[in-house]
């Protein structure tokens, strides 16, 4: 059973940085893209990184290009993202995906992840 597990939010002042953790569980994830995925109150779910986990290549929505970096730790089975110079825009439940790439390609729509954790706050107050 495919599980994941996001940690590391919290409330931190614009400009901050923070660094979320994904630890994935359940299956052998190396022919996956891992993502994270955001959701403020109101609003749709919208991609903001991934990682393809066997080899490295990753992608970003742009607006958090430059501020956030998206990485892997192949030992330790978890995904990371980093983010700095964050926003107040940058506040909502964040979520890490599995992505099975059935299709061959890293998606970044919600529809191509099979697998969700259950995500974490991250409030940047202003």
């Amino acid at each position: 059973q495919v599980q994941l597990v996001e940690s590391g939010g919290g409330l931190v002042q614009a400009g901050g940085s923070l660094r979320l953790s994904c630890a994935a569980s359940g299956r052998t994830f190396s022919s996956y893209a891992m993502g994270w995925f955001r959701q403020a109150p109101g609003k749709e779910r919208e991609f903001v990184a991934a990682i393809r986990w066997s080899i490295g290549t990753t992608y970003y929505a742009d607006s958090v290009k430059g501020r956030f970096t998206i990485s892997r730790d192949n030992a330790k089975n978890t995904v990371y993202l980093q983010m700095s110079s964050l926003k107040p825009e940058d506040t909502a439940v964040y979520y890490c995906a599995a992505d099975p790439m059935y299709r061959g390609y890293m998606g970044s729509s919600k529809y191509e992840y099979a697998y969700w954790g259950p995500g974490t706050q991250v409030t940047v107050s202003s």
